[in-house]
């Protein structure tokens, strides 16, 4: 029964975004904080690759970091289970003339054994949150190093179970976002375009714990830790001083602990033994 409830839970997501994905770009482009999030992301990604290297891009949506990526001279293959966002990725492919770089399929992160095109490839990506969308991230996990070269790298970007910010909202009397990652064993409900579906936290331990026999844990950072969430929208305008100020204490204390593990999002990424 949990793996119908989890299929069912996939489809109503991909419904959401597909929902969604005709106007994602505008609704969250020219916000600082997640320009500043692409940002961070990206340094971190781009340290981990050499020349030319190949990208299996999991929950790709509509295409942005496939495009950035591709643009910097490596080959993406960008999957996603929602229709509507690779139907926005492959506007974008055709737009640049990235064909012969940038690929893309239909397919589930959860099911990736059927996946077309298996590789190998030199690393594993999955940006801002779209891993936290299953229940079944083990089985994700699972799947990941025979997709992989040898030393090939996996890069997660991950919502973990604990966030400062948002329990700092606790004062402002937002009680459900400041618990709602506490109690949220049998997921979060989230709510898009007229669908619902679950979303699940996972702290690095999580992960770290599952690959430990296949892979060595390179980095993992913070995100958006001191640096307020995107959701709190027009911070970075209001108080430029402040928002200037959290980003440097955040670059100074993203890899330590505890601010590495109790941002809004945490950067893992793993290299393959």
């Amino acid at each position: 029964m949990e793996v119908i409830a989890d299929h069912r839970n996939e489809l109503n997501a991909a419904g959401a975004f597909t929902g969604q994905s005709g106007i994602f770009d505008d609704l969250y482009s020219a916000n600082t904080i997640i320009g500043y999030k692409r940002q961070r992301v990206r340094t971190h990604v781009l340290k981990y690759l050499s020349a030319g290297s190949t990208i299996l891009e999991l929950n790709s949506g509509t295409g942005v970091d496939a495009v950035f990526f591709a643009g910097q001279g490596h080959k993406v293959h960008a999957t996603d289970i929602s229709p509507g966002m690779q139907e926005q990725l492959m506007r974008k492919v055709r737009k640049h003339q990235l064909g012969e770089i940038v690929s893309n399929e239909l397919c589930s992160y959860t099911n990736l054994d059927h996946l077309k095109n298996k590789g190998p490839y030199d690393l594993i990506f999955s940006n801002f949150a779209g891993l936290n969308c299953t229940n079944e991230l083990d089985k994700v996990l699972a799947s990941l190093p025979a997709l992989l070269n040898p030393n090939g790298i996996v890069t997660l970007v991950i919502l973990p179970k604990f966030c400062l910010w948002e329990t700092l909202l606790l004062f402002k009397g937002r009680f459900q976002t400041a618990f709602r990652r506490f109690f949220s064993s049998k997921g979060r409900t989230a709510h898009i375009e007229g669908h619902y579906f679950k979303c699940w936290y996972y702290n690095p331990s999580y992960i770290t714990r599952r690959l430990k026999g296949s892979f060595d844990v390179l980095s993992i950072e913070g995100l958006c830790t001191l640096v307020p969430p995107s959701y709190i929208e027009g911070f970075a305008e209001k108080r430029p001083s402040a928002y200037n100020f959290l980003k440097q204490a955040e670059d100074q204390l993203k890899t330590r602990w505890p601010w590495r593990v109790m941002g809004d999002y945490y950067m893992i990424s793993l290299r393959k033994k």
